[in-house]
C-alpha cells in the first residue's frame, strides 16, 4: 500500500525559495547546498575546460563534458553516471535541474554558475544553459549484448567526429544493433561527436576494437560480413541482408583496409553516376542500413 505523507518544507536557494517536487509514492528533495560559481577563473571552470578540449585529460579521468537539455536526458536514458550539473539559471532553473532525477537513484551535485562562466564554458550558443561531467563507458566488444539476427555496422578508423555523429544518428533512427567502431582515431567523448550525434552516442550501443579482433568477434556469431569497396561489382542491391548482417564502411579517402576486404563474406558497391567515385561515409552506411531495414520488413 502507497502511504503519500506531506511534509511542509522548503530551501532558501539565493535568496529564492525552492520547494521539493512530490510524487504519490515518494517526496523529491534537494537535500545538498547548491554551490555558485562566479569567476571565469575558477579551477573548476578550468578543470571543464581541459576534458572539454583535450582527449589525455579525458582517458585520464574516465569523464567528459557534455552540454544541452535534450543531450543531459538522453545521457540519463542511456543510464550514465552524472557527477556535477552546471546550471545558468536565467536560462534553466534548478527546480528543471532537480526534475531531470526525480527517478534517479543517486543526485549528481548541483552548482550554478554565472553568465561570463557559462559563455566561457558553452560549444554551442544554444543549449538551454546546462552543462555536465559524467563518467564514461567502456565500450568492449565482450560487453556488447545483440539479439538473435542482428543488423551492425562496422566503422573502420572514420576520422571526422561530424561522420561518427552523423553515423550513431542514422544508426538511432534505423534501431541498429550496434556499431561498432574499428581502429578508432578519436574517443567517442569528443563534444563534437556529442554534439553532431545530438546525445545519440548516449543510447545506441557501440564497441570499439581492433580490425582483427572485431571479425573474429563476427565470425565467431556467424554474422555475415558485407564490405563497401569502389572494387566491387556487385551492386548492394543484389545481396540479402534477412540474416544476421554486418555492414563495414571505411574512409572517404582511403576506403577499407586489405583485412576486411579479404575477410569479407562479400563485398558490395553503392552505383554512382555522376563524375566521383565516392560519397559521405555516413551516407553511405544510411544507404546501406536502411535498404537492410527495407529487406527486413
Amino acid at each position: 500500500m502507497k502511504v503519500l505523507i506531506f511534509i511542509s518544507v522548503y530551501f532558501l536557494f539565493k535568496g529564492r525559495i525552492i520547494y521539493p517536487k512530490f510524487t504519490d509514492c515518494a517526496i523529491f528533495a534537494l537535500m545538498q547546498e547548491v554551490k555558485y560559481i562566479e569567476s571565469p577563473q575558477n579551477s573548476l571552470v578550468k578543470k571543464i575546460l581541459q576534458l572539454k578540449y583535450k582527449k589525455k585529460e579525458r582517458l585520464k579521468t574516465g569523464t567528459f563534458v557534455l552540454e544541452g537539455q535534450r543531450e543531459l536526458e538522453m545521457a540519463i536514458e542511456g543510464i550514465y553516471s552524472i557527477d556535477s550539473i552546471f546550471f545558468y539559471s536565467d536560462l534553466f532553473s534548478l527546480n528543471e535541474v532537480v526534475s531531470l532525477f526525480e527517478n534517479s537513484d543517486k543526485e549528481p551535485e548541483f552548482i550554478e554558475i554565472s553568465k561570463e562562466v557559462y559563455q566561457k564554458l558553452a560549444y554551442r550558443e544554444k543549449t538551454e544553459g546546462v552543462l555536465a561531467i559524467a563518467k564514461a563507458k567502456k565500450h568492449e566488444l565482450n560487453n556488447l549484448f545483440l539479439p538473435e539476427n542482428p543488423l551492425i555496422l562496422v566503422a573502420e578508423a572514420p576520422e571526422k567526429p561530424g561522420n561518427i555523429g552523423a553515423i550513431l544518428r542514422t544508426a538511432d533512427a534505423a534501431n541498429l544493433d550496434a556499431v561498432i567502431i574499428a581502429n578508432p582515431k578519436s574517443d567517442l567523448y569528443n563534444p563534437n561527436i556529442i554534439r553532431s550525434s545530438i546525445g545519440c552516442v548516449f543510447t545506441v550501443p557501440i564497441a570499439t576494437g581492433e580490425t582483427s579482433e572485431i571479425i573474429d568477434f563476427l565470425e565467431r556469431r556467424k554474422i555475415s560480413i558485407f564490405a563497401a569497396a569502389l572494387s566491387a561489382k556487385a551492386a548492394y542491391t543484389k545481396a540479402d541482408y534477412t540474416g544476421a548482417t554486418a555492414f563495414v564502411v571505411g574512409t572517404e579517402s582511403t576506403g577499407l583496409s586489405d583485412e576486411w576486404l579479404s575477410k569479407a563474406d562479400a563485398q558490395i558497391i553503392i552505383p554512382m553516376e555522376g563524375s566521383i567515385d565516392s560519397m559521405n561515409v555516413s551516407v553511405s552506411a544510411a544507404i546501406l542500413i536502411f535498404e537492410a531495414k527495407r529487406q527486413r520488413n
